[in-house]
């Protein structure tokens, strides 16, 4: 286990925080443009790839707890404490790269994620008030022509309004 090999995973989890980042713009789209009927594929794709970054980022830690040993810092240390304890040379500036695109596309899938949380509850909401409005009796027209307006049913009016 070296320098190397944190470098890998790193570019590993880079790669699929990038997929992610892909799975949740394409469900965006999918929610702006009302495809719902393929938003549960595009949701378990989200899923999976979740999946696949948790098991990334628990082999970066035990690459980096290894890592800390070596380059002289806490044995749980993080990713930016290790960086900044890394030698002097190519590994403080690759690190440190990998360290800016992590943050950055942790700051996307922010975004992107509230994003599509508001376009969620704004078709929840919208699909709630339209079954709210749906009318049980609505009067029709009898062979006559003429309005059926009988209703058994008691009505209550609150006049306070």
């Amino acid at each position: 286990m070296g320098a190397n090999e944190l470098s890998a995973l790193l570019w590993r989890e880079r790669e699929l925080l990038e997929l992610l980042v892909f799975k949740l713009d394409e469900e965006q789209l999918l929610l702006t443009n009302g495809k719902t009927r393929w938003l549960q594929q595009g949701t378990r794709e989200v899923e999976q790839v979740l999946g696949h970054v948790q098991e990334a980022g628990l082999a970066r830690s035990v690459e980096v707890a290894a890592m800390s040993a070596e380059w002289g810092t806490n044995e749980d240390a993080t990713l930016r404490e290790l960086v900044a304890h890394a030698p002097v040379g190519p590994w403080t500036e690759i690190m440190t790269a990998h360290l800016k695109a992590l943050g950055e596309l942790a700051s996307q899938i922010k975004e992107l994620r509230d994003a599509n949380e508001h376009l969620l509850r704004s078709a929840a909401r919208s699909s709630q008030e339209t079954l709210a409005d749906i009318r049980v009796n609505t009067n029709t027209y009898d062979a006559r022509g003429t309005a059926d307006a009988s209703t058994s049913t008691a009505r209550l009016f609150d006049q306070s309004f």
